[in-house]
């Protein structure tokens, strides 16, 4: 397995963005994800900056570390074209490092620009045609497409990497996992669902990787790594099909409201334990994840995660999982 580290950019200044990675490349993390929002999923978050710009920071501070998008939703906020291009940008400019992570989307992040917020048949098939038509684009000739939802009139992209960038697509279920077979080149998914990862492998063939990622609390306070981990991820307790649809931070406040600690933490590890890390990566290892990221809660609390994670985490991790 490989073990990745994940910029969270709803919780994180921008600039200290930066400074994360290149410190988590010198600790030894094998890849990163960054994540792609408009919104904070809460308003105490703080934060939210354009992934984007961040990127092409990370693609000239770093030299070694992959990148990847954690995802990036190519249907409403970004046409599948503008998309396309920026990840060629991108790929450009970190030298064929950065990898392309796609998903469907949630209301959260794509309302914003005033096309409402469609059902989850129009979203999967919106989502197929962006990808197809940001794959068409990576190929580097001309591309014209008329679809149901998108129409693309002589596009063309003139930067592109040697090798065209590639296409990691989340999964939830088996409708989303066949979407990704056929078109994705991995497999993205925050919950180690081994029926969905088994598919995907079945139908794209074994040699794809498998990205997952766990939310942690680490602090050698265990309590107070407890509660700022309930505080940091306590909006993901209703489930992805609450979380897809809700409009804001504000949202997300009153529909975990009465969400208890205990709710939260039971697949948080926290503190400073090296064993309670290793038997939450086994769960996404049994289940066929190849990659996995950590995200630690609190922005201030990065520095001392990965001087642990460099010292103890990542050395135990690799001799449990080489």
């Amino acid at each position: 397995m490989e073990f990745g580290y994940t910029l969270l950019c709803e919780q994180t200044p921008p600039k200290q963005l930066v400074t994360d990675l290149v410190e988590a490349e010198e600790a030894g993390f094998s890849y990163s994800v960054i994540s792609d929002h408009y919104f904070p999923w809460l308003e105490e978050m703080g934060h939210s900056a354009y992934a984007w710009s961040v990127l092409g920071a990370l693609a000239q501070a770093t030299d070694r570390i992959p990148l990847m998008t954690f995802v990036t939703c190519p249907t409403m906020r970004y046409h599948p074209a503008v998309v396309a291009q920026k990840a060629a940008t991108v790929g450009v400019l970190s030298d064929g490092r950065f990898t392309l992570g796609l998903g469907a989307g949630e209301n959260l992040n794509e309302h914003v620009v005033g096309r409402g917020w469609p059902s989850v048949d129009v979203r999967h098939e919106m989502f197929t045609e962006a990808v197809e038509i940001i794959r068409a684009l990576f190929g580097g000739d001309y591309v014209n497409y008329r679809g149901r939802h998108f129409t693309v009139d002589s596009a063309k992209i003139y930067d592109l990497p040697p090798h065209p960038v590639r296409i990691g697509m989340a999964a939830s279920g088996p409708r989303s996992a066949h979407l990704a077979a056929r078109h994705a080149d991995a497999l993205i998914s925050d919950q180690p669902l081994g029926d969905v990862v088994r598919l995907f492998k079945n139908e794209a063939g074994v040699g794809k990787p498998a990205y997952g990622q766990i939310p942690i609390g680490f602090g050698d306070d265990l309590e107070e790594a407890r509660q700022r981990a309930y505080r940091t991820w306590r909006f993901s307790a209703p489930g992805w099909k609450v979380m897809a649809e809700l409009p804001g931070p504000v949202n997300f406040e009153a529909a975990s409201g009465t969400v208890r600690p205990e709710d939260v933490l039971k697949s948080i590890p926290c503190g400073n334990n090296v064993e309670d890390y290793i038997e939450a990566v086994q769960q996404w290892s049994d289940a066929g994840f190849t990659h996995v990221s950590f995200c630690q809660s609190g922005a201030g609390h990065q520095k001392d995660f990965r001087t642990w994670a460099e010292y103890d985490l990542l050395p135990a991790l690799r001799e449990r999982f080489p």
